[in-house]
């Protein structure tokens, strides 16, 4: 198999990508198709289509795998296994992923110009080779009935705030509103590894698009309940 084209993501780490795509919407992304594949004629049709499912290759996970991973939703702990999780560690390193579509971009009127895909709720870093295209079917593939097993419901969201610091540095920046937004998103799902749950006086970072974002997950005393307390953000070279 050869990679059909390559994502360019808000993503440059592994380290902050949400656990499933859609969870982040104000993830941005694109899809640039490589030759022979980036003809205009392959995607004809494309834009009638709100969804896509990309299948990619985990191209940061070691080859090696196990057949029993932690999956993060059982808390890094209880082992299950690796058919019956979502793990990167997988035999084949194969992943799934469904993403917005939100514009055809064909690059002009010439035949030969190149496609670029638009996309949102992106759970793909940068880099991430892709193998293949398929339109979603909700009429087909939307079964709200279904069991999910260990992971029933969506993670739960932890409150972020902002430092006066953080806010002034997004607030001179010509994407504040959509930064701000990302990085509310993937920060109140936690990323921080399940084993290191606990830690709450660690200083984290996070790099997001071209800033290096500076965390630090924090305990209410008259609740008990954690949030995420963003201290800094550093705008990349």
């Amino acid at each position: 198999m050869q990679p059909i084209g390559y994502i360019e993501s808000d993503f440059p780490d592994k380290f902050g990508v949400p656990r499933q795509p859609g969870l982040a919407a104000a993830a941005r992304a694109s899809l640039v198709l490589v030759p022979p594949y980036d003809d205009p004629l392959a995607v004809r049709g494309l834009e009638a289509f709100s969804h896509l499912w990309l299948t990619f290759v985990f191209h940061h996970s070691p080859a090696r795998w196990t057949p029993l991973v932690r999956p993060p939703r059982l808390g890094g702990n209880a082992k299950v296994g690796v058919f019956a999780s979502r793990s990167t560690h997988r035999p084949n390193r194969l992943g799934q992923s469904l993403v917005k579509l939100c514009g055809v971009d064909i690059g002009g009127n010439d035949d030969r110009a190149g496609v670029r895909l638009a996309l949102t709720g992106c759970d793909l870093i940068s880099g991430t080779p892709v193998l293949d295209i398929k339109p979603y079917l909700p009429w087909a593939e939307a079964l709200p009935d279904a069991r999910a097993g260990y992971a029933p419901a969506p993670p739960p969201q932890l409150a972020v705030r902002f430092s006066a610091a953080a806010e002034a540095t997004l607030a001179a920046r010509e994407d504040a509103a959509s930064l701000r937004e990302l990085i509310r998103q993937v920060l109140a799902q936690d990323p921080r590894p399940a084993y290191r749950k606990g830690a709450e006086e660690r200083l984290y970072g996070v790099r997001l698009r071209d800033v290096d974002v500076r965390f630090q997950v924090e305990s209410t005393a008259l609740t008990g309940r954690s949030g995420i307390h963003v201290i800094e953000i550093d705008i990349g070279n």
